[in-house]
């Protein structure tokens, strides 16, 4: 069975989750959007909303425990 538009953009939500970290630079919060399909434990640089730095994020999720744990520093 062939899956739509539509699901394919609801199977894709449900893999995002949406969360946040302070930025290491001013210390504003940004939201997220983290991609589940990408694994437990990810590193990526995002720059802050605010301020533009760039902060590489080391994201831990537990499916288990449905938590997020995001540790932000400065590129």
């Amino acid at each position: 069975m062939l899956k739509t538009n539509n699901n394919l953009r609801e199977v894709r939500r449900e893999l995002t989750l949406a969360t946040g970290f302070q930025c290491a630079g001013c210390g504003e919060w940004n939201e997220v959007a983290i991609d589940q399909s990408a694994g437990r434990n990810q590193v990526y640089v995002e720059d802050c909303q605010v301020c533009c730095k760039p902060n590489v994020l080391h994201v831990s999720y537990d499916p288990d425990l449905e938590t997020i744990v995001i540790a932000a520093e400065l590129e």
